[in-house]
């Protein structure tokens, strides 16, 4: 079978959709309170390239599409798809005033904040991620066990929960002393986005670490036996 153009770029498509899809959500959300894009919300953008770029020399893939693009696609999309329910029970111009009001608050208690104002993003990012499962054994059958055991899968949700929590507090608490409801609003799914990627490439990055050290591990012990 003959590899396509596709095949050889996919998750660098991938990548692109992704910063697009990030830019049009900001762009959206920055049109409705009726301001102008910030520059944080573009280094954001750059934040979410670079991370991508990142992956891709983490877990570089020849062909199709890599277990890391699919976790992260479908987090995006269970992400962007939650941050639409939220905003339809609560009105985005009341959860960014909570949200501007929080600049008093500690770094645990503004994850708190985000996590019950905003339920069903966090909820359909682990989602998301969890529905990478089935589509690793079906895309990649013939990749390490563990890049779609259920264990595995979940460490690495939490990680991008972590990451976009905490990109969340970071962007948003980058602007203390503003009182621009709807720039923090922007900044806060700014950060999240970032931190989420980031997330993913800590995750990634560790569990490559963990294999090297047993590959080496292994390696050391089977050097022993013969010597014996």
């Amino acid at each position: 079978m003959k590899n396509t153009l596709l095949d050889k770029n996919i998750n660098l498509l991938v990548a692109l959709g992704l910063v697009a899809a990030v830019g049009i959500t900001l762009m959206l959300i920055t049109i409705t309170s009726a301001e102008n894009i910030w520059s944080l919300q573009w280094l954001s953008l750059v934040g979410i390239a670079l991370g991508c770029l990142t992956l891709s020399r983490l877990r570089p893939q020849r062909l199709g599409l890599s277990p890391p693009s699919v976790m992260l696609s479908l987090g995006f999309g269970g992400m962007l798809i939650g941050l639409f329910i939220d905003t339809r029970v609560t009105p985005i111009y009341i959860i960014a005033t909570i949200c501007t009001s929080s600049h008093s608050l500690s770094g645990i208690e503004s994850i708190k904040l985000h996590m019950l104002l905003m339920p069903y993003m966090y909820v359909g990012m682990l989602l998301g991620g969890m529905a990478a499962i089935p589509s690793l054994r079906y895309l990649r059958p013939q990749c390490r066990k563990l890049c779609s055991m259920l264990t595995q899968n979940l460490l690495c949700s939490g990680w991008m929960l972590l990451g976009m929590t905490l990109g969340s507090v970071i962007f948003t608490q980058a602007l203390q002393s503003s009182d621009v409801v709807s720039l923090n609003f922007s900044l806060m799914l700014a950060g999240m986005f970032t931190g989420m990627v980031w997330g993913m490439v800590l995750s990634v990055f560790l569990y490559r670490q963990y294999f090297n050290w047993r590959d080496r591990l292994q390696a050391i012990q089977v050097g022993s036996q013969d010597r014996l």
